[in-house]
């Protein structure tokens, strides 16, 4: 059977979805930046899971999309991709870092595309891509300059991947504040009025981010959809 593969899958949503298909028979691999990293996730992965499927982990930078092609070479078929390497930048106009805008920029909107490219003849005919974005690209705050313009670009990567690669389906996941990841430890007080912004009056977890991916890579008929995980906003 083909390959899943998860590039960012060495902590968060990413390894919580490496283990969703490893539970359930699937050969995963897992990337991170560093070959340690990645090993020690791909292990930890194994360690939880004795149903056939195993991890496997491999070295890949996202922010140095010329030595992608090289480092996902010895990747075989692939049948689910799921691009969930992310990072954070908080960036104003009035302070504006051009590098720190540069490279997450190309972590995300070249880095995503260059693993496409990379994997394109490998994915099978009914394979499913899955691109992570997120919410600030529709409600932008203090500092998300480069996040928004970033997430914002997700979207037309979905609609151009999609057209590209039919009928290998693409779709885009956009998590809003997720509560259990150590980005929000202890900022309870943040987080329960978030809550109260959302009609669920809940903050999405890392397991419903993961229940979403699933269903965005399973279902054979949504396809070219950008998918907002929010707990429903109210804006």
């Amino acid at each position: 059977m083909p390959d899943v593969v998860v590039v960012g899958g060495s902590s968060g949503v990413g390894l919580e979805l490496a283990r969703h298909y490893v539970r359930r028979g699937r050969d995963v691999v897992l990337t991170s930046r560093d070959a340690g990293r990645a090993a020690q996730a791909a292990a930890d992965v194994n360690a939880c899971c004795d149903t056939g499927g195993a991890a496997r982990g491999i070295a890949l930078d996202l922010a140095e999309p010329e030595a992608a092609v090289a480092a996902l070479a010895e990747v075989g078929q692939v049948d689910r991709l799921a691009l969930v390497a992310v990072d954070r930048d908080r960036n104003t106009v009035a302070g504006y870092d051009h590098e720190r805008a540069l490279y997450l920029t190309t972590l995300k909107l070249v880095g995503y595309t260059q693993v496409v490219h990379a994997l394109a003849p490998r994915l099978a005919k009914d394979a499913a891509v899955l691109l992570f974005g997120g919410a600030a690209r529709e409600r932008p705050y203090p500092g998300s300059t480069t996040v928004s313009i970033v997430n914002g670009g997700i979207t037309g990567m979905v609609a151009t991947l999609a057209a590209e690669l039919a009928p290998v389906r693409v779709n885009a996941i956009h998590p809003g504040v997720v509560a259990d990841t150590p980005y929000w430890a202890g900022g309870e007080a943040l987080l329960e009025a978030v809550a109260q912004r959302t009609l669920t009056g809940r903050i999405p977890t890392t397991a419903d981010v993961v229940g979403a991916s699933v269903f965005l890579l399973e279902n054979p008929a949504v396809n070219a959809v950008d998918l907002t995980v929010d707990g429903g906003w109210r804006r």
